[in-house]
């Protein structure tokens, strides 16, 4: 065995499924996903694209099956321990999760306040964070007057001022126009190319088209490709 490439193995699906009451979302799912690696789930709407991302971050448990992130097997990490498991990520939503009655500042800071630093340390690493996706001239803005595409850049420097090993987006672009999904997209990859391990899940083709990263399809719960 090349330990080498062990290592190198930040994910790894074994036989996973999810069920809810009688509907399979994931089946037999087995899988693995190496560091800095940059991914697209897709498939059409009830594939399982939006499970196989909750379960990774202990959004949702399996129902068999395991799956080990960065060396925790998240089957018999105690409750305690799910808040470290959650640090080595971040995640986008298509609905961006954005707290209303807090400012832009606010939603991006909290990942670091919840995290314990200090508010010295807080202030200048969200202040580069926000600059770096462009939003930096809204910091003291509510997400209410924020368009679309102005909300997924705070989601996704929310999801970046924790310096994640693992980057999750489900549906990052899915309620935006051409323009704003194609910067959103362009975020992703400087995300990337800072070291994360990037997973999107999608079904906006014209963006797989234009990237070459590494596509998973799932029909019905099951991998239908892997290349």
């Amino acid at each position: 065995m090349d330990t080498g490439l062990e290592k190198d193995i930040i994910i790894r699906m074994l036989h996973v499924s999810k069920r809810y009451e009688k509907m399979e979302a994931l089946s037999d799912l087995s899988l693995e996903i190496r560091k800095n690696e940059f991914v697209f789930v897709t498939g059409p709407s009830g594939a399982g694209k939006s499970t196989m991302i909750k379960l990774l971050y202990m959004g949702e448990t399996v129902s068999s099956g395991a799956i080990l992130v960065d060396g925790m097997n998240l089957s018999r990490i105690p409750k305690k321990q799910i808040p470290l498991l959650r640090r080595k990520f971040g995640v986008v939503f298509q609905d961006f999760k954005l707290i209303p009655t807090k400012t832009v500042f606010q939603n991006v800071s909290l990942v670091l306040e919840v995290a314990g630093l200090k508010s010295k340390e807080i202030h200048p690493r969200v202040s580069d964070v926000l600059e770096r996706v462009g939003i930096d001239g809204r910091s003291e803005e509510f997400p209410p007057v924020l368009s679309g595409g102005e909300k997924q850049r705070v989601a996704i420097a929310r999801a970046m001022v924790g310096t994640p090993k693992i980057v999750l987006a489900d549906e990052p672009t899915g309620s935006l126009d051409p323009d704003s999904a194609a910067q959103i997209f362009q975020l992703l990859q400087s995300v990337h190319e800072r070291g994360a391990t990037v997973i999107i899940a999608t079904h906006d083709q014209q963006m797989i088209n234009n990237h070459n990263g590494r596509v998973i399809r799932l029909v019905k719960g099951r991998m239908a490709q892997d290349n």
